[in-house]
């Protein structure tokens, strides 16, 4: 059964930092990119960051770039998200999603992923 579960969110003040971790389980991890997606209360799902298959191609949003980086590590089938400066508009439930791709290349799209985890809530306060 194919599983990403997230972990890592939580209650911090603006500026701040978290790390997300995503643990991916049952699919050939280093045959998909990775992406992390965001959902606030009342908004649609948005595109936040992504990785391609082997680490060498990322992608982020306008509104994180600069502040967050996402990062992948094949051998523990893990996806990371570490993110700077936090504001309370980051506020929201944050998804991990996998893509079947060998690209080299990613791009800021939240189409054509095939798997998605729970998520995890991550709230900055002002």
């Amino acid at each position: 059964q194919v599983q990403l579960v997230e972990s890592g969110g939580g209650l911090v003040q603006a500026g701040d930092s978290l790390r997300l971790s995503c643990a991916a389980s049952s699919f050939t991890f280093s045959g998909y990119a990775m992406g992390w997606f965001r959902q606030a209360p009342g908004k649609e799902r948005e595109f936040v960051a992504a990785v391609n298959w082997s680490g060498g191609s990322t992608s982020y949003s306008d509104s994180v770039k600069g502040r967050f980086t996402i990062s992948r590590d094949n051998a523990k089938n893990t996806v990371y998200l570490q993110m700077n400066s936090l504001k309370p508009e980051d506020t929201a439930v944050y998804y991990c999603a996998a893509r079947p791709s060998r690209s080299a290349i990613i791009t800021a799209t939240i189409t054509g992923y095939q798997y998605w985890g729970q998520g995890t809530q991550v709230t900055v306060a002002s």
